[in-house]
């Protein structure tokens, strides 16, 4: 595999052999989004494993979840210790081998929270971030227009939380690398979609795509994304909902670097459900809509941003961005949510099949945890103690039942309402 890695942060095309019908592998994952792409990579430098990856339309595609440009690392879950250690072990990774592979994966742009109540979750957040020992700044509204005059703090600001060690990821990529180097370790990667084949005596023996090539192991982990409740429909039909999300790209004016990744904070806002990244190879100033979209097909769905989605983004600018508000959109994309009610993750044993696991459920918070979903899975495999400092993600993490709301990332609060409406 190449990856271009020129100024322009553009990839190249991942260069994928012909479905090696019939191979015979210790671990077969699905998917090679960033919770497959990590699992495959973890389990083949292990040692002793002849690990397959396979994916439907290539690695970073432009149906995949973890397939645009870029997705934000943040360690403020409110008052969730757990991921904000999680996040933490999996920024440490993502640095360590953007180091190792002489990639850019990470920009350090920090992440500034936009707090509208004392008590909220930025407030929630800057206590776990303490009792955790990771860097944060508590500002004034003041101290925000000081710093960067161009976001605007007079309607609504009672606070901000400023995380100095936060910033982006390149999401495709860093897939895309993973996945290289998972192939430089041994690992096999295949251009195949596939579902499950033939089982015997409570195990999985093979997965087999529409031409009926298989593909057999030892063990399976189906990391399908968008795609799990299709190819688990009676196990996850209400477990996992996909949503379409539109993402919009503002264009500044000539020679104006203010909204350049570089010049201003990655940015989220709890209540008002919106986060923003500046312009990356000079792509536009990212800014989204982070409640629910409607229900969406990953597959056949039209990636066309609704007008709609426009409108409200241009509401916001005005109130927090207002040299953006006329600024022309310069691109778009429609993504997807792979939602569980709770906002947890899914990463659990199949309850049919003993040597089978699923994970997903990445809920808009998860690609940032893609190293530490691996790790701990590919460790959950092996059946190696977690240590009783993780607590209760086994619990958290399993099937079901799941009950609606949480605050685990941005329009949190609107989760269990949301939830029923589907």
């Amino acid at each position: 595999m190449t990856i271009d890695t020129t100024p322009s942060g553009s990839l190249a095309t991942l260069a994928t052999p012909v479905p090696e019908s019939g191979l015979v592998s210790d671990l077969v994952v699905v998917g090679a989004g960033v919770m497959g792409a990590w699992t495959a990579y973890w389990a083949q430098v292990g040692g002793g494993r002849r690990v397959t990856l396979l994916d439907a339309w290539g690695v970073g595609h432009s149906r995949a979840t973890s397939g645009d440009e870029t997705r934000i690392v943040r360690a403020a879950h409110g008052d969730d210790r757990l991921y904000t250690r999680w996040s933490r072990r999996a920024l440490q990774h993502w640095a360590h081998f953007e180091e190792r592979w002489g990639l850019r994966l990470f920009e350090p742009s920090g992440v500034l929270w936009f707090g509208g109540r004392a008590d909220g979750f930025e407030a929630r957040s800057a206590e776990t971030l303490a009792a955790e020992s990771v860097p944060y700044e508590w500002l004034t509204p003041a101290d925000v227009a000081a710093r960067w005059p161009q976001i605007a703090t007079a309607d609504g600001m009672e606070a901000a939380l400023y995380e100095p060690e936060a910033g982006v990821l390149y999401a495709r990529r860093g897939v895309q690398a993973v996945v290289s180097a998972f192939q430089d370790e041994g690992g096999t990667f295949a251009l195949a979609g596939v579902r499950p084949g033939r089982g015997e005596g409570g195990r999985l023996l093979e997965v087999i795509d529409e031409r009926g090539h298989s593909w057999t192991g030892d063990q399976f982990v189906f990391c399908c994304g968008p795609w799990l409740p299709r190819v688990f429909p009676q196990l996850l039909r209400d477990v996992i909902r996909v949503t379409k999300q539109d993402v919009l790209y503002m264009g500044p004016a000539a020679g104006d670097s203010r909204f350049q990744v570089d010049s201003i904070p990655t940015w989220c806002d709890y209540d008002a459900a919106y986060y923003g990244v500046g312009s990356t190879a000079a792509n536009g100033f990212k800014i989204a809509p982070d409640r629910l979209g409607p229900v969406f097909d990953p597959s056949r769905g039209e990636r066309s941003v609704d007008p709609e989605s426009a409108r409200l983004v241009r509401a916001y600018l005005r109130r927090r961005f207002p040299d953006l508000a006329l600024a022309p959109v310069v691109s778009s994309r429609v993504c997807q949510y792979e939602s569980t009610p709770d906002s947890h993750f899914l990463i659990a044993p199949h309850p049919g099949y003993e040597n089978v696991w699923l994970a997903g459920g990445g809920s808009g918070h998860g690609f940032k945890h893609g190293p530490r979903i691996g790790e701990y899975l590919v460790r959950r495999m092996d059946g190696l103690p977690e240590g009783a400092q993780e607590g209760d993600e086994e619990h958290r993490f399993r099937i079901g039942p799941r009950v609606p709301g949480s605050g685990l990332r941005t329009a949190g609060d609107e989760m269990a309402a949301a939830w029923d409406l589907f």
